[in-house]
């Protein structure tokens, strides 16, 4: 069974920058679609961006200009790099991940979960 261990987060002022990672153990992902979302409360998961088996990313439109999807399979982690983040960028981030490769917004749709790390942006 494969686990998905989130690093990264904390708090930062707003303007700076983040990276969270998405290691995973128990199984290669280089097969898997591997997204991000993140959630505060009460909102729905918001969906940020996703990666496919053949690295082809995809970014949220309100979001691309600033957020980066990555993988390395080499070291079996997938990245989230954030700019310039603001305020309403605070918020608890999860990695996901899907085993057939397909990658979908829908966080209802992924079977595997980081275990949320926490983003704090203050201005």
């Amino acid at each position: 069974q494969v686990q998905l261990l989130q690093s990264g987060g904390g708090s930062v002022q707003a303007g700076e920058t983040l990276r969270l990672s998405c290691a995973a153990s128990g199984d290669t992902i280089s097969s898997y679609c591997i997204a991000w979302f993140r959630e505060v409360p009460g909102k729905d998961r918001e969906w940020i961006a996703d990666i496919t088996d053949t690295d082809f990313p995809r970014h949220a439109n309100s979001m691309r200009d600033r957020f980066t999807i990555s993988r390395d399979n080499a070291k079996n982690t997938a990245y989230l790099q954030m700019y310039s983040l603001k305020p309403d960028d605070t918020a608890m981030y999860y990695c996901a991940a899907r085993g057939d490769g397909f990658c979908y917004s829908l966080a209802t749709l992924y079977n595997l979960w980081g275990q949320g790390t926490q983003v704090t942006v203050f201005s």
